[in-house]
């Protein structure tokens, strides 16, 4: 006596942008309770921007507290301190994904009938909103250094803070996409993000810097993403011009001040870009 069997068919959800958004919040959230469960990352992110800004801005504020009357040189710091913030804590984020290879969740990711242009975007989206939660709290010690609690300017900061958080993000799931282990990653984060960091201007003046030095601050991606919130922190503030012309200069080419809706596209397109390269590695890992 034979039995007759019976095919059973599988059916795959078939891709569209809906179920390409449902993927992209799915990882977005995963990120940020990613976040929210790991106290101790968000301490340890903290606590540089802040060593920063109260213990060498107020050491360093003393020897040049003559030459910038009227100004405490940590209001100068602070905009650069929030972009150390943002900076360090979305390279982090897009360092989950080496994690997640490690373990085997990103193969479960990458097989989901989802486009993995959909999981790039979750993945910078979230470390762009880790990023940003985490310069609300520098942004909320803005009165410690003297700088008004300005709706207009805590919303611009907090704009220009997600712009240059999801470009870092962008920046360094682009670095993860091939890594295979978090030590390499994170000593390929160091060499690219400190010179970064140090070279935006976040902790000096831009003005009556030597050439070769003012060469590399203008091309530096990061310092069109800290110079707009440092114009906007100075926009709010009564200083003598001469001093604003010291500590604010903003980014010139050749004479050419640069306008800060132009250094804002500067770092949006270049997100952009980084994101199309993260997709298009994404798209050949195994």
């Amino acid at each position: 006596m034979t039995m007759a069997t019976e095919a059973i068919s599988v059916r795959t959800p078939a891709r569209g942008a809906g179920h390409d958004l449902r993927a992209i919040k799915v990882v977005l959230h995963r990120e940020m309770l990613r976040f929210v469960n790991d106290r101790t990352r968000m301490l340890s992110m903290l606590l540089q921007p802040v060593l920063w800004l109260f213990v060498m801005g107020t050491g360093l504020g003393s020897l040049v507290q003559g030459s910038i009357p009227g100004v405490d040189f940590r209001t100068f710091m602070y905009p650069g301190m929030i972009s150390m913030t943002v900076i360090m804590t979305g390279m982090f984020s897009a360092g989950s994904i080496v994690w997640d290879r490690e373990f085997g969740f990103l193969r479960e990711m990458l097989v989901a009938p989802v486009s993995r242009g959909a999981i790039v975007v979750g993945k910078c989206l979230g470390g762009a909103l880790v990023a940003t939660g985490q310069g609300v709290i520098i942004l909320a010690m803005a009165g410690l250094v003297g700088i008004p609690y300005s709706p207009a300017l805590m919303l611009t900061l907090l704009a220009e803070m997600f712009l240059a958080a999801f470009t870092i993000t962008a920046f360094g799931v682009l670095l993860a996409a091939r890594m295979k282990n978090m030590q390499t990653f994170f000593g390929l984060m160091q060499m690219a993000i400190m010179p970064m960091v140090f070279l935006s201007g976040a902790m000096f003046p831009l003005a009556n810097l030597p050439s070769w030095l003012h060469f590399l601050t203008v091309i530096n991606p990061m310092t069109y993403a800290v110079d707009p919130m440092r114009q906007a922190v100075f926009s709010h503030l009564d200083v003598p011009a001469q001093v604003n012309a010291a500590l604010n200069p903003g980014v010139q080419w050749f004479g050419y001040q640069v306008p800060v809706p132009l250094e804002l596209g500067l770092v949006a397109a270049l997100g952009g870009v980084l994101l199309m390269f993260a997709v298009a590695q994404f798209r050949r890992a195994e």
